[in-house]
């Protein structure tokens, strides 16, 4: 890979933001939305977000940036691009120094370098995970990716280790991890907020789009086995797809508080006044609400064997993927040991510190002058 070249004037990046138009934008859209607001942020950097033809999405969702829309609406657009057609993103925004492509489904070509991000590669390790149409599309989009990409950052060493294993060159990959905005919110605010969301007592909180690969199913269970009849689990996340896990709910003797999506603004005090914040994915890329709850002051629950794992650190209470009674024992030793629980929140807090969103704008920076210095 060539040397950062040295450039006169801002570099113009195109980013791909369609997951921004998603039914349920979820994780992938929010770290991009996160990651572009902190690079333009810096002022070094043009930035044009590329959308589908439709109307704007909604705050947080709706590009900060100047957007371009492609000539197609959503889905029709995947699945053109599905079969490696037109329209390029030059099509819409004009010459670029990179194209920057932020999901596994990647547009027709053009002439500007491409810089990937790959938030994981479980399409291809674990289609499972996806929809059949998803997992369809995502998995011919890494390959192209691993094969045609300038340059491919990841979220995490997991992700990296998961892309040379399916042959993606690790000369090519940088890991570049998601990072944080850190603030603890105060006991008033915690106060309010869980008053506003009806949260009287003790309660677990669940954060993530609820589908099959999230472990919300795990966790019923694992509440189921506490039998504590006075602890709420509260679920903040929407629906994804798959199976809703209607029935599993509707056994658990403890209060359930289906939170619905949770604003940016609620979800620290939620997390801070959660008597934990269980994260009991079965497989992530990185694990961004584990991050927000540690920053939030949040004893965490999380999986071993997982990119959360690496996200976690010690700050964290690891459990195997898909053992309930583990998670059980897990939860159990945080509600009943205070000084385990503040020694959580002190070393989550710590760890978070680490990660911020303007140390990742930077990182993409250096990224994006690297891949235009690239042969055209």
């Amino acid at each position: 890979m060539p040397d950062c070249i040295a450039m006169d004037r801002p570099p113009r990046v195109a980013v791909t933001m369609t997951q921004c138009w998603h039914r349920v934008p979820g994780g992938v859209a929010s770290s991009v939305a996160r990651l572009v607001d902190a690079l333009a942020a810096t002022g070094q950097v043009e930035l044009v977000a590329v959308a589908p033809r439709t109307h704007r999405p909604p705050a947080p969702w709706s590009p900060s940036v100047e957007t371009a829309q492609l000539p197609l609406p959503l889905p029709v657009l995947y699945d053109v691009w599905h079969r490696g057609a037109w329209p390029s993103v030059e099509s819409s925004v004009g010459p670029v120094d990179v194209v920057h492509h932020t999901i596994p489904i990647v547009p027709g070509p053009g002439a500007a370098p491409v810089l990937a991000t790959v938030h994981d590669v479980l399409p291809l390790t674990d289609p499972a995970s996806f929809t059949g149409r998803g997992a369809r599309l995502m998995r011919r989009g890494l390959r192209r990716i691993r094969d045609t990409a300038s340059a491919i950052a990841v979220p995490s060493r997991h992700v990296a280790e998961a892309a040379v294993s399916i042959g993606a060159s690790p000369t090519r990959l940088h890991v570049v991890p998601w990072g944080i905005d850190p603030a603890t919110p105060g006991d008033d605010e915690v106060l309010a907020t869980r008053a506003r969301y009806g949260l009287a007592g003790e309660y677990v909180l669940f954060v993530g789009t609820i589908e099959p690969r999230k472990g919300l199913d795990v966790l019923t269970a694992a509440i189921g086995r506490l039998d504590r009849p006075e602890l709420t689990l509260a679920i903040a996340g929407p629906e994804g797809w798959g199976e809703v896990f209607a029935d599993e709910l509707a056994g658990v003797a403890s209060p359930v508080a289906r939170l619905g999506f949770v604003a940016d603004e609620d979800l620290a005090p939620l997390m801070r006044g959660a008597a934990v914040v269980c994260v009991p994915s079965r497989a992530e890329g990185f694990g961004l609400p584990v991050l927000e709850a540690m920053a939030a002051g949040a004893p965490v629950v999380t999986t071993a064997g997982t990119a959360l794992a690496e996200v976690a650190g010690e700050a964290a209470v690891l459990v195997a993927p898909g053992d309930a009674e583990a998670l059980a024992g897990a939860l159990a030793s945080v509600l009943d040991d205070a000084d385990l629980a503040d020694q959580l929140r002190a070393a989550g807090v710590t760890r978070a510190s680490r990660h911020r969103w303007d140390d990742c704008a930077h990182r993409y920076l250096e990224l994006y002058r690297l891949v235009a210095g690239g042969p055209r």
